[in-house]
């Protein structure tokens, strides 16, 4: 659905993207992460045909943004951060006049927007004037002007923000829903968005395209936890010789149970190993687990790399 190869773009002597390239397949749901500054917007304007970069190339359901901007568009359902309200019109009024500015078709407008209100549950409140609508509302019109054109792709720029926890909620259920239809991909500041929606993610860090990966393969750490109910012997020697181990560490937990940290080769699975070897050393044990990273300390530990 997306491929974008070796993209840059430079404000004067600031670099905002340096060499971008990835693929996001149709059905996606896509995480774009990044601190302040980070060039997500940048990213996302040049996807949706709003801003030309310096070099690379953009492709959109295998059509050139650059070339074919228009016919890109029709394809884009576009939601940014301060989405474009009018707050006098009615509900019903803004999406008749946003299904004229996207040129959907006269004899479809109306099953456009009766889906689009569907999806969002706004049909409660469409004859209210956007200015009376709660913040979590105010969002679901304005992803329901995105949905009129039917987009296979979805971008949104952080589409929870300023939202109540509850609010948060019902986005992200609602984002759950249009993937069903939509490749989506949007930007967040929230972490736990991230996890609890996407498929994959991509981490921009001063322009740079530093992580891409799915969201269970950032949280495997390659490391294994051995907690024993009383110390036994040996058992780092043990360790140590196992396949695919690299680094033993012996510590304590806050209740005093021995505890080993076991880091492996190449992220390798080693609870299996780990437990033959407790089996037959007659080891004690108490837990033994994979070591699971949050996609916080991912992105802190990125964030150092690039410090």
């Amino acid at each position: 659905m997306i491929d974008v190869s070796h993209l840059s773009k430079t404000y004067g002597q600031t670099l905002a993207l340096a060499d971008v390239s990835f693929s996001i397949h149709a059905g996606e749901i896509v995480g774009l992460l990044g601190p302040n500054g980070a060039g997500k917007t940048t990213l996302i304007k040049i996807l949706t045909g709003y801003l030309q970069p310096d070099n690379g190339f953009v492709r959109i359901d295998g059509l050139d943004v650059l070339d074919q901007t228009e016919a890109v568009q029709t394809r884009i359902g576009y939601l940014p951060e301060n989405a474009p309200l009018y707050p006098e019109l009615s509900v019903q009024a803004y999406l008749k006049l946003m299904a004229d500015l996207r040129l959907v078709p006269v004899g479809q407008r109306g099953a456009n927007i009766a889906e689009a209100v569907h999806a969002t549950g706004l049909g409660d409140r469409l004859t209210q004037p956007i200015g009376q609508l709660s913040k979590g509302y105010r969002q679901r019109v304005g992803l329901a002007q995105a949905l009129l054109n039917k987009p296979k792709l979805l971008i949104l720029d952080e589409p929870t923000v300023g939202l109540d926890p509850t609010q948060i909620v019902e986005i992200r259920r609602l984002i759950q829903r249009l993937s069903r239809h939509s490749t989506i991909l949007f930007s967040t500041h929230i972490l736990s968005e991230v996890e609890a929606l996407c498929d994959r993610v991509l981490m921009l860090m001063n322009g740079r395209l530093r992580a891409d990966a799915l969201t269970g393969d950032l949280a495997a750490s390659g490391e294994a936890l051995l907690v024993l109910e009383k110390e036994a012997p040996d058992v780092e020697t043990v360790l140590a010789a196992l396949p695919q181990v690299a680094h033993v560490s012996a510590e304590r937990n806050r209740d005093g149970y021995p505890v080993y940290r076991v880091q492996g080769e190449q992220r390798a699975d080693l609870c299996p190993a780990i437990y033959q070897s407790a089996v037959q050393n007659e080891w004690p044990v108490r837990e033994l687990r994979d070591e699971v990273r949050s996609l916080e300390r991912v992105f802190n530990e990125l964030a150092v790399r690039e410090e």
